[in-house]
């Protein structure tokens, strides 16, 4: 099997700490880690790495049938080139990812950040469709890819803060791709039989203003592994891009610490 491409940010001082591998969600890649928080976790004594799932990355061609225990898979080939259990972070699909692998991994931690419901995506879905149907008409078209316009302000509402510049709104969606389609059929559904209670630390963290997965979806992930959301304020889903992302890396470090 081919081994997944990830960056890597070694350790910049002082003696390393445990390594850190993050795992990114749906349209993006290991790129959006590595715009700040793969940086600011190096500063801070950890090799930072983040993998790109296959189909991801802006050189990767997408893998229309690539299914998440596909991208399981390529979690488990990067923990390997580590060579020692790291702690492991998730965003959104991701986090679904990370947790399907843990039975199956070595890892110190878990974190997971905005993660796709237990229950599916589905009923989030659903829950936007009927809130706002032009954002949920906007973002579906991310998938679709650049046949149709989209509107810059209903994304920018949808993933980030309102005070994240445009300029930055632009370049993180140009960067953004289309997602497997089995990889989101995947996610549609419950997730309860592939998931179980983590038997290592793990920790959820949320995003207050989160328009997909809101601090109740949140609360659900973390009562499954026994622990308390932690729920960041004032940043959205894309929380490692957001304008107040430092926010969120901060309250990150504070626990791997502790761990």
């Amino acid at each position: 099997m081919t081994q997944p491409r990830c960056i890597v940010r070694e350790a910049v001082r002082g003696a390393r700490r445990v390594p850190l591998l993050f795992v990114h969600g749906a349209f993006t890649g290991a790129w959006c880690w590595d715009e700040h928080f793969l940086p600011y976790f190096a500063a801070r004594g950890h090799d930072a790495w983040a993998v790109d799932l296959r189909g991801h990355g802006d050189d990767a061609a997408p893998v229309e049938l690539a299914s998440i225990e596909d991208y399981v898979a390529d979690l488990l080939l990067a923990i390997e080139q580590i060579g020692e259990p790291p702690v492991i972070v998730g965003h959104s699909m991701g986090a679904i990812v990370v947790q399907r692998a843990l039975h199956r991994a070595a890892v110190r931690a878990v974190a997971l950040l905005a993660p796709v419901p237990l229950q599916g995506m589905l009923g989030s879905s659903f829950e936007l469709a009927a809130k706002n149907p032009e954002m949920f008409i906007e973002i579906n078209k991310l998938q679709i890819g650049s046949t149709m316009p989209t509107s810059l302000g209903l994304l920018r509402d949808a993933l980030f803060s309102p005070q994240l510049p445009v300029a930055d709104v632009n370049r993180y969606l140009r960067r953004m791709r289309h997602e497997s389609q089995r990889a989101l059929f995947d996610l549609s559904w419950p997730q309860h039989f592939w998931i179980e209670r983590a038997k290592v630390p793990l920790q959820v963290f949320g995003a207050q203003h989160d328009v997909f997965f809101p601090p109740p979806a949140i609360e659900e992930t973390a009562r499954l592994h026994g622990v308390a959301a932690e729920i960041i304020p004032d940043i959205a889903h894309v929380m490692m891009l957001d304008a107040n992302w430092a926010q969120a890396a901060d309250r990150l470090a504070v626990w791997v610490q502790s761990q």
